[in-house]
């Protein structure tokens, strides 16, 4: 039997009322969230907030690994895009936990004024200029959006060994944040809890609707 190609796997998704709309409310969710980003982040830039007493980062020595940490996110990126172009249900999945965990980490570093940690050494990468507006951002820290991306991609990733690969660059971008002295150690390491909560959330909230449909 053929395997069936991504284009009639997508279409058959297409197909069913309820993924159609899923696939669509939360491509147009993400885009949302993507347009109100640049002036959220250039709103906490002009706030004051306090300097936390961080021991891990006392003991680590700030370097400069920006191409290493944005080169893993970005490969993980087009890694779960291939992975979503057989599978939709990843697409689905993970669009609408990334509008979540966007809402989430919003309204935390809302409610939560920081500054950045003492050695600081702003990430540079063009292509999340279209996001950040053009501007160095350094006080998005609680929680880590980096981290958080990696650890939300692994959650949606289904095969074993992709699973693997997804924590690796989790645990490997966490520690690399650190040793640009980008977040706090508690952005890091709270990062996955809330992502998790929030994947379990969303799967219970999509598969909730398909079942509700079949019954």
């Amino acid at each position: 039997m053929p395997v069936p190609s991504a284009k009639e796997i997508w279409k058959e998704t297409w197909a069913i009322p309820l993924k159609r709309k899923q696939i669509i409310a939360g491509t147009t969710l993400m885009m949302l969230v993507v347009v109100l980003l640049p002036r959220f982040f250039n709103h906490i830039e002009k706030r004051k907030g306090i300097v936390l007493d961080d021991w891990v980062l006392a003991l680590i020595l700030p370097h400069n690994v920006s191409v290493l940490i944005f080169a893993i996110i970005w490969s993980m990126i087009l890694f779960v895009a291939i992975k979503a172009i057989y599978d939709p249900s990843i697409f689905i999945v993970y669009t609408w936990s990334l509008f979540f965990v966007s809402v989430a980490r919003l309204t935390c570093i809302a409610l939560v004024p920081l500054d950045p940690p003492r050695g600081l050494i702003p990430l540079t990468d063009p292509l999340t200029a279209v996001f950040y507006g053009n501007t160095v951002v350094t006080k998005d820290l609680f929680f880590s959006g980096h981290t958080a991306t990696l650890a939300l991609i692994f959650f949606c990733l289904k095969k074993r060994n992709d699973r693997i690969i997804g924590f690796v660059a989790t645990v490997i971008v966490g520690l690399l944040l650190l040793v640009q002295h980008i977040h706090y150690t508690i952005d890091v390491v709270t990062a996955p809890i809330i992502v998790y909560v929030l994947y379990l959330f969303t799967r219970y909230l999509l598969f909730r609707s398909t079942d509700r449909m079949v019954n």
